[in-house]
């Protein structure tokens, strides 16, 4: 049996998950798979929060890939990255840049066990602020800067392929180069708020053959963390896994304790239980829904097709969040199946993300400017996600 035909019936534990430790964000990015915003308060505790690195730990997890939100927000963040590493769990953690000041990026350069993904959609101020906020480039290059000047080594950049930035692939490898970096491409999935900007967004067809050609020329420089597996039905598969590793290999932790079996997939459907009520490893060896994941796949209406041993189908998420069978053609896939099958959803209404995070007031327009507060300890909120977020933080 092959390495990858063992990874597709599923792992006794993850070889990497996402953890979201909090839904607050100081952006509102138009595509947020998780629509970050606002802090929900029943996030899980900083003693909650070592418990599941301890159990991490104990099933010999190889890293934990963090993010939210904006992670670094936690007022324990930091707390929470020091006890992983001490435990033998390596730490990836995505941010928008906004906490890595020059003593940060020391404190980071002094580490073996921490990777550091900037997000940055767009190589130009002008590309990426119109969807991540206006500032945020500047924000993320300065963190960048700030990592290189401390002399951290291999920070990532990462970015969500979209339509407006296939198009500077060239200068995001150069801007990569410049800081000592290396380039992470991950697809755009119409997940949280991606979903209202899906149509506008994500890539056309002539594109994914650009953005696949690129990859087959740099592809040994640039990571990709298996985004792009329906880009291989162009010819050759692509470097990694080349299949969906949704509740096999990976799977996520949402700031609340819910494990999902995907991070793309954040809706009841894809929801396999909760670790507070048995902890991470009895939802992970033990969800129906795992089980059914791991069992071996059909490939439904693309069996038949030549390239189904290539691209595996594609993605569950991107289908399911368009309103496609989950066992039929990717929404993009390349050999045009899936616009076929999209034509015929016709006017159904599709599935809509769990839980909505964002900002009150639509501040998609660039970053949050908040009132900073505080709670008073004697009161609850009486909505889930009152409490400000950033409680704390100069933006």
């Amino acid at each position: 049996m092959k390495l990858v035909d063992h990874f597709a019936t599923g792992l006794d534990a993850p070889i990497c998950l996402t953890w979201e430790l909090t839904y607050a964000c100081n952006l509102a990015c138009l595509h947020c798979l998780s629509s970050s915003g606002r802090r929900d308060p029943r996030e899980l505790s900083t003693e909650e929060c070592k418990a599941v690195i301890d159990e991490l730990q104990r099933m010999q997890v190889f890293y934990v890939n963090i993010g939210g939100g904006e992670p670094t927000v936690r007022s324990d963040f930091w707390e929470l990255v020091d006890y992983a590493t001490a435990h033998q769990v390596g730490v990836k953690f995505s941010t928008n840049g906004v906490r890595i000041d020059q003593a940060a990026a020391e404190r980071l350069a002094a580490s073996d066990y921490v990777d550091v993904q900037i997000s940055l959609d767009g190589a130009t101020a002008e590309v990426n602020d119109a969807v991540r906020g206006d500032g945020s480039h500047e924000m993320a290059v300065r963190a960048l800067g700030h990592l290189q000047d401390a002399g951290f080594r291999d920070a990532k950049i990462s970015v969500v392929c979209t339509r407006q930035n296939i198009g500077q692939l060239d200068l995001f490898k150069e801007l990569a180069d410049r800081f000592g970096a290396t380039l992470r491409l991950t697809r755009l999935r119409p997940s949280g708020r991606g979903a209202d900007v899906w149509d506008d967004l994500h890539p056309l067809p002539h594109q994914q053959r650009e953005l696949y050609d690129w990859l087959v020329a740099h592809g040994d420089n640039v990571l990709t963390g298996d985004s792009f597996f329906h880009l291989s039905a162009f010819g050759s598969a692509l470097p990694g896994l080349n299949l969906c590793g949704a509740g096999r290999v990976v799977c996520l932790i949402d700031p609340v304790g819910d494990v999902y079996a995907c991070p793309f997939a954040i809706h009841d459907e894809f929801l396999a239980g909760n670790l507070r009520d048995a902890g991470f490893q009895a939802v992970w060896q033990g969800s129906e829904l795992f089980a059914e994941l791991r069992k071996p796949q059909t490939g439904g209406a693309c069996s038949s097709c030549q390239h189904y041993d290539s691209c595996q189908g594609g993605c569950m998420a991107a289908k399911f969040f368009t309103g496609l069978p989950l066992d039929g053609p990717d929404p993009e896939c390349v050999q045009g199946y899936g616009e076929t099958a999209l034509a015929s959803v016709g006017g159904r209404e599709v599935p809509r993300p769990t839980g909505d995070h964002s900002h009150k007031g639509g501040v998609r327009g660039g970053p949050v400017m908040l009132t900073l507060s505080t709670r008073r300890p004697d009161r609850q909120p009486e909505r889930a996600c009152e409490e400000n977020p950033l409680a704390g933080l100069t933006v």
